[in-house]
Formats: C-alpha cells, sequence, structure tokens
C-alpha cells in the first residue's frame, strides 16, 4: 500500500489526474483515496476478473491481419479497459454535452440542406461544391429523398480528447455507423463489479439507458404508416463482422430482432422480414453496415 502518485511526474501537458504541482484535483481525489488501499496485485486481479469476464459473456471483437502465416484470419480479443476510470465533472460534462448536442445539430443541417435543402451552404459560399461532389460519402442516389425530422445522423460517435491544455477538441466524428457503445456500458458494469470501492462516495451518471434512448429515437423516424408501435430491426452483415457483439448487445437492449439481409424482402416498395408465423412489416431499419 502507498500513495500511487509518489515520483509521478507530470512534465509540460495537461494530467487528468493531478495539478502541476502534483496535487491531486479535487475530483479524483476520492478515487485516489480509494487507489491507495489497492496493491499493485490488487489491480492485477482485478485485471484477470475483468478479462475472464468478458470472454466468457462473449464481450470480444475480432482483428484481422494480425496473424503473419494466414493474414486473413481473425483473432478474437476482449476490447481493451482501463480499470482506473476517467473522472468529468458535472460542471464539465454539462458543458461539453452542450457543444456535442449544437455539433450534431450542425451536421445534421447541413447533411438536410445537401439533399433536399437547395445546397444553400454551397450557394453561399461557406463549403466549395467540387468538395461536397467529389467526397466519397456524397450519395447522389440519396437527392431530394427527405427524412422524418431531418434526422439523417441518428447516431454520432464524435472522439473527443484534451490538448496539452486539458481544453477538450473534437479529433473526428463518425456519422456512418459508429461502434463501441456497448462496450462503454459492459465497461461500467465490470468496473464496478471487480472495484467497487472506486465508485463508493460518487454519485456517477448512468449508461445503461442508452438501448431505450436509442429505441425512441429510432421510433420517431418512423413513417407515418408505422403507427404508434413501429416494429424496429437492426441489420447486421452478420457474425464474421468485427462488431457483431455491438449489434447483438444493441438489439437485445432495445428488444428488437436482429436481421441480416437474407432475412429481410421487399414487395411493392415495402420491407417486411420473416418470421416463422410468415412476413412481418418492417418500419425503421438501424442499419450497421457500410454504404456498398
Amino acid at each position: 500500500m502507498g500513495n500511487w502518485f509518489d515520483e509521478y511526474a507530470t512534465e509540460d501537458f495537461h494530467d487528468e489526474v493531478v495539478d502541476a504541482d502534483g496535487t491531486v484535483r479535487p475530483h479524483y481525489q476520492r478515487l485516489a483515496d480509494a487507489l491507495g488501499t489497492l496493491t499493485p496485485e490488487d489491480l492485477e486481479r482485478a485485471e484477470r476478473r475483468r478479462t475472464a469476464a468478458f470472454r466468457t459473456q462473449g464481450i470480444t471483437f475480432t482483428v484481422y491481419g494480425d496473424d503473419e502465416d494466414d493474414p486473413g484470419a481473425g483473432i478474437e480479443r476482449t476490447f481493451p479497459m482501463d480499470l482506473v476510470p476517467r473522472v468529468i465533472p458535472s460542471d464539465e460534462w454539462a458543458h461539453l454535452e452542450r457543444g456535442l448536442v449544437q455539433r450534431v445539430t450542425a451536421l445534421n443541417r447541413f447533411l438536410d440542406d445537401l439533399y433536399v435543402g437547395g445546397m444553400q451552404i454551397i450557394n453561399d459560399g461557406v463549403v466549395p461544391r467540387w468538395l461536397v461532389l467529389s467526397s466519397e460519402g456524397f450519395t447522389p442516389e440519396a437527392f431530394g429523398v427527405p427524412v422524418p425530422m431531418g434526422a439523417r445522423c441518428l447516431v454520432a460517435g464524435i472522439d473527443v480528447i484534451r490538448d496539452g491544455h486539458g481544453e477538450y477538441r473534437v479529433l473526428e466524428d463518425n456519422l456512418r455507423s459508429p461502434s463501441g457503445v456497448s462496450y462503454v456500458i459492459e465497461n461500467r458494469a465490470a468496473l464496478t463489479r471487480v472495484l467497487p470501492q472506486l465508485f463508493a462516495g460518487e454519485r456517477v451518471r448512468r449508461v445503461d439507458g442508452y438501448g431505450r434512448k436509442l429505441l425512441e429515437a429510432l421510433r420517431r423516424a418512423s413513417p407515418p404508416s408505422g403507427g404508434e408501435s413501429p416494429t424496429v430491426v437492426v441489420l447486421t452483415p452478420g457474425i464474421y463482422n468485427s462488431a457483431y457483439f455491438e449489434h447483438v448487445f444493441l438489439a437485445t437492449q432495445m428488444g428488437v430482432e436482429l436481421v441480416e439481409g437474407r432475412d429481410l424482402v421487399v414487395d411493392d416498395h415495402v420491407v417486411s422480414m420473416r418470421t416463422t408465423s410468415g412476413l412481418k412489416r418492417v418500419d425503421v431499419i438501424y442499419r450497421r453496415i457500410d454504404d456498398p
């Protein structure tokens, strides 16, 4: 047992846990005190328990190309997880959340303008026409096709980092089929099991309501023909996709069917899925496949 931060050097970068003079930041003090009761061996045991639990539950992802003898072979790995959680104070998170909501709103309006809004942002000279038309992500087939509530990006995976001064910066926006939220939820659950003392006395915002919120968002995007209880499905490429665990996780969390392309049929512009009792109309597809 001892102080984990003895002789800990911050050098010239912003450190999450300690100030430049080596003092633990106030919002990390309880966590630092809890770590002080643990030995390196305690953390090693917690790490082994976490890894074993993930493997037992199938919480893995596939990495291709790491096998020199067979580059096409996939290697199952547990998702990397830091046992020391990052603590973000509520006031910092409120500021960050407002910015992210604003950012996704702007991106949705940008896309809606390009496809059904007359490309006003191009006409006003804000964005060059050649940049949009030459982009791999631009889909001419969708031109003139409106979407409910203008929600072209229903789920956004935004990579946020800190710069050397501790300011939050956006590294990139992932708007197609962002993955990883299942690991966020499972990591939180695993950490509370293997190291519950790290959460003692803290009021931590919950993350396990994601499935319910996603289902609500998907249902709001349903066409009027879906009625009050539209049928939602999650479309996956199949078991060999590296994010297949997440596809299963999301479908389970929302209580909806997980389907592959072969499970769906189109008749007279209406999509249905095959079931044991015949075809059932589908109103909303959460598409977890690439555009092609």
